[in-house]
C-alpha cells in the first residue's frame, strides 16, 4: 500500500432507479432513495478515494458509518457521493462522507475502512465458513 495523503478525495455517481428505492425493501416504504442505497454509495466513493494507492491484492473492508440521511431523492436523480480521507492511522482511514442529489445535500456522516491483504482475508473467511 502507497501513503495516502490526507485530503485524498473519491466519488461514486448514479440515477436513481427504481431498484434504489426504500420502497423495493418493503412496499410500505416511500418510493425515494433508501439509506441502504446511499451509504453503499459513500462506501463505493471511499473505495474509489483509495484505488489508486492499494497494491495488487490487497483490498478494503468497511469498519464503521455513522451517517444521517436528512433529504428525499425522487428515482431519475442523479446522485453523487463524496469521501475524502480525514484521518489515517497505517492501514486504516477515516473518511468525511456526503451525498447529493440534483437539488441539495441529502446526507453526511463519518465512514472507516481499512486495507486488508485480500488472500489473508479470504482465508480467515474460508476458515469460519468451516465452523
Amino acid at each position: 500500500m502507497k501513503l495516502v495523503p490526507l485530503g485524498t478525495k473519491g466519488t461514486f455517481e448514479k440515477i436513481a432507479t427504481d431498484a434504489d428505492l426504500a420502497s423495493v425493501l418493503d412496499s410500505s416504504l416511500a418510493s425515494v432513495l433508501s439509506t441502504p442505497t446511499m451509504i453503499g454509495m459513500m462506501e463505493l466513493a471511499a473505495i474509489n478515494a483509495l484505488s489508486a494507492y492499494i497494491d495488487p491484492g490487497e483490498s478494503s473492508v468497511g469498519m464503521s458509518i455513522e451517517i444521517q440521511h436528512v433529504a428525499a431523492t425522487p428515482p431519475g436523480h442523479r446522485v453523487r457521493a463524496e469521501a475524502e480521507v480525514t484521518k489515517a492511522e497505517g492501514r486504516r482511514f477515516e473518511f468525511k462522507v456526503r451525498a447529493f442529489d440534483e437539488v441539495e445535500e441529502i446526507g453526511a456522516g463519518v465512514h472507516r475502512r481499512a486495507v486488508i491483504d485480500s488472500a489473508k482475508f479470504t482465508d480467515r473467511v474460508k476458515a469460519k465458513a468451516k465452523g
